[in-house]
This record gives C-alpha cells, sequence and structure tokens, in this order.
C-alpha cells in the first residue's frame, strides 16, 4: 500500500518556571535576588528526507511533542532549553493547517525544513525583576506552553516526466523498458495501484526522472477509480507522456477523456507540455490504426509518436525526444506558491461578552496570562499594571464591566475586582 496522505498532531515544549531565590552568603548581608529564568521549550520542524519515500510510518505514530524546557534555579542558574524535535518527511511533501487549511510548508530538497510550532518561552526569575525600587522582588513568571496544531501531510512525488493514460495503456512497460525500475505488469486494469520511479539515462549527461502513475478513467478527478488519489503526483511533472492504448476500440476518445480529466482536475496540470504517444505498434491491426489516429491528431495541433514498448521499438527515439522536450522547458519551480500571511499585531486585543463573561483575546494579553504565577501577590498586581498599560482596564469599564464579573483573557478565568486602577 502506497501511503501519501497523513495526518498528524506536534506539540512544541513548555517553557521552564522562572525561579524566586535569594543569595544567602557569609559575610554578604545584602545578598539580594538570584532566581534563574526558565530554558525555552523545544520546537517541531518537519524535515524533508531523501532516503523516506512514503508517510506510511504515521499510520502508526501521529502523535509528536518536543522537550520541555527545565525551570531555573537559585545562584542565577538558568535553565536547559527543550530540544528541537525533527520529524523526516519525503521529498514533495507539503503541509497544510488541518483546521484552518492555511498552506505553511511545501518541502522538496533533501534537508530542508520548517518549523511547525514554536517552544514556549522560559519564564522570568526573580533577578530579571530586581531594580532600584524593589530590590527584593519576589516574583516570576511561569514557562509559556508551546504551540500545538494538527498538520495535513500530503505527498506529491517528485519527477521530470509523469506517463499518463488508461489503464493497461502500457505505461508500467514502458518504464520497465526505459530504465531500471520493475513495475508489477499484468494484462488487467488497474495493475499499478501506486506510483512507481524510475530514472532513466540516455549518456553521461543526458538523465531524468519517470513516473509511472496508475490509470485514470472517466470521472477520475470526482475520485471514480484508483487515478484521482494519484492526479496530485502528476502536478510536480515538467512535461506529461500520454500514452495511448493502440488496442482500445477509440484511442481518440481516451485521450479525450483523460485530456478533460487533467483540466478537471487543474488548469495549471492540462496546461503542461504533454507528449502523446500510441503504444503496441509491435500489433498488425495497431499498425493499421496507426495512419488514421496520426492524421486526426495533427489535425487537433498534436504532432503524436508511436512505439512498442514491448518490443522496444521507438522507445529510444522517444527518450531522447522527452530529453530534448526537457532541455527546452524553463526551469519550472517545484514548490507550491507560499501564501503570505498579513503582520499581526501582537498588542492588538479584541473584548467580547457572552453568557459565561467577558472575553478578553490578544496574543500579548494572552501571553502575558498564561505566564503570570497567581500564586503571587506580586505577580497578579503586575498582571493588573500591564491590563492597565495596554489599555484593556479602559476598554472594559467602557464595555461596561462590573465588579464581580468574569473576565476570561485566554483561558485564564479571573474575576473582576479592580477599582481604582
Amino acid at each position: 500500500m502506497f501511503f501519501d496522505e497523513a495526518k498528524i498532531h506536534v506539540k512544541a515544549g513548555k517553557g521552564g518556571n522562572g525561579c524566586v531565590a535569594f543569595r544567602r552568603e557569609k559575610n554578604v548581608p545584602y545578598g539580594g535576588p538570584n532566581g534563574g529564568n526558565g530554558g525555552k521549550g523545544g520546537g517541531v520542524y518537519i524535515r524533508a528526507f531523501a532516503r523516506v519515500n512514503t508517510l506510511v510510518m504515521f499510520q502508526h505514530q501521529n502523535y509528536f511533542a518536543a522537550q520541555d524546557g527545565q525551570h531555573g534555579r537559585g545562584k542565577d542558574l538558568v535553565g536547559r532549553s527543550g530540544e528541537d524535535l525533527a520529524i523526516d518527511v519525503p521529498l514533495g511533501t507539503v503541509i497544510r493547517d488541518v483546521n484552518t487549511g492555511q498552506f505553511l510548508g511545501d518541502l522538496v530538497q533533501d534537508g530542508q525544513s520548517v518549523c511547525m510550532v514554536q517552544g514556549g518561552r522560559g519564564g522570568r526569575g526573580n533577578a530579571a525583576f530586581a531594580t532600584s525600587t524593589n530590590q527584593a522582588p519576589r516574583i516570576s513568571e511561569r514557562g509559556e506552553p508551546g504551540q500545538e496544531r494538527w498538520l495535513a501531510l500530503e505527498l506529491k512525488l517528485i519527477a521530470d516526466v509523469g506517463l499518463i493514460g488508461m489503464p493497461n495503456a502500457g505505461k508500467s512497460t514502458l518504464l520497465a523498458a526505459s530504465s531500471a525500475a520493475h513495475p508489477k505488469i499484468a494484462a488487467y486494469p488497474f495493475t499499478t495501484l501506486q506510483p512507481n520511479l524510475g530514472m532513466v539515462s540516455l549518456d553521461h549527461d543526458t538523465t531524468f526522472v519517470m513516473a509511472d502513475l496508475p490509470g485514470l478513467i472517466e470521472g477520475a478527478s470526482r475520485g471514480v477509480g484508483l487515478g484521482h488519489q494519484f492526479l496530485r503526483h502528476v502536478e510536480r511533472t515538467s512535461l506529461l507522456v500520454h500514452l495511448l492504448d493502440g488496442l482500445a476500440a477509440d484511442p481518440l476518445h481516451d485521450y479525450e477523456v483523460i485530456h478533460r480529466e487533467l483540466a478537471a482536475f487543474s488548469e495549471r496540470l492540462v496546461s503542461k507540455p504533454q507528449i502523446v504517444v500510441l503504444n503496441k505498434m509491435d500489433v498488425p491491426q495497431v499498425r493499421e490504426v496507426w495512419p488514421l489516429v496520426q492524421e486526426m491528431l495533427i489535425e487537433r495541433g498534436i504532432e503524436p509518436l508511436s512505439i512498442s514498448a514491448a518490443t522496444g521499438e521507438g522507445v529510444r527515439d522517444l527518450l531522447w525526444h522527452i530529453a530534448h522536450q526537457l532541455s527546452d522547458l524553463p526551469t519550472d519551480m517545484l514548490g507550491e506558491e507560499i501564501e503570505v500571511e498579513p503582520e499581526v499585531d501582537e498588542k492588538a486585543f479584541t473584548i467580547s461578552q457572552d453568557e459565561s463573561g467577558w472575553h478578553v483575546q490578544g496574543i500579548a494579553i494572552e501571553r502575558a496570562a498564561v505566564m503570570t504565577n497567581w500564586a503571587q501577590d506580586e505577580s497578579a498586581a503586575r498582571f493588573q499594571r500591564i491590563l492597565e498599560a495596554m489599555g484593556i482596564t479602559m476598554a472594559l469599564r467602557e464595555a461596561g464591566v462590573e465588579a464581580g464579573d468574569t473576565v476570561f483573557v485566554g483561558d485564564v478565568e479571573l474575576e473582576w475586582g479592580w477599582q481604582d486602577l
């Protein structure tokens, strides 16, 4: 079974907590605060690795977590940062957010990696809060939780040439005759159940990768047959070789069917350069229909070729024709276009109200809430000052908040009771 889709959950490490500590040494009467900061949590990266060629490993494991940062300690000891986690995937893997559908990355080069979730910040220890007016602070921050998300992984094979056509058109036979690949070949529909890749080498300087893709039938773009799930792999190719079955009842009808399915799946796909080839010229009746097929394709503006993949007739000439076509094509970017996200103002916030209470949402204020150590009075007082400085206190009052109301800052639940800030 060929696995080219998977869903995984990734979670970055939590930042370590800051420490409240004071220097106490003999003959040092004014030691002062020396609580260290917590370490940063590890991030999770998706990395392309050439030796991996399927997503099958994610059928057995789909949860991945990076290491948490260590807590800070006294004597100004900073906690160790958590180690990053790298998850290896095949070249050609496209990554999207499951919940939003947002494009996150397209890995096409060996060793290329993208950070999927960032580790949480380490909380500051009390040494970081010492000032001239507060020389013995008893305040620290908790570590920030790491980001987490569900990812959809989709593999699109990377090949220079894609063989397309109806089932039993001879695509696997052509690949076997052109390269060292050994795809399964038999005289029944859908022999090819997964894409096969082969390296074609014509001489020392002329090589290209050819992909034999499962046969397409009418309705493939709507999920009919086996071809639909593999149409995505055709998008990676620079050139398509459209193989026609010379023994088919109507090879030209087959050509039109495949052309319509490509167009229905992707306009980008149908616009790719194509070489149309009639196969099975070793059969006398195919030789008889070849002039008619050739004439009708030329009327459509297509210059077809003819081969016998079984005997090798015309295969070498076809391969050189493919090589020349590839050399004339402009360099095509293999990666998908990246969706540029607008810059986000972290200090921006929104206020809303529902049956459960008031809700304050914003990147900076939610981070401050989750990193506040609510067991420390100084930390709680500091959070009140942050609300005031960001204008949230005034905004809540103008919105009608009253003493005793429940206020949610992100996931942190508070009771509004600050009258005189």
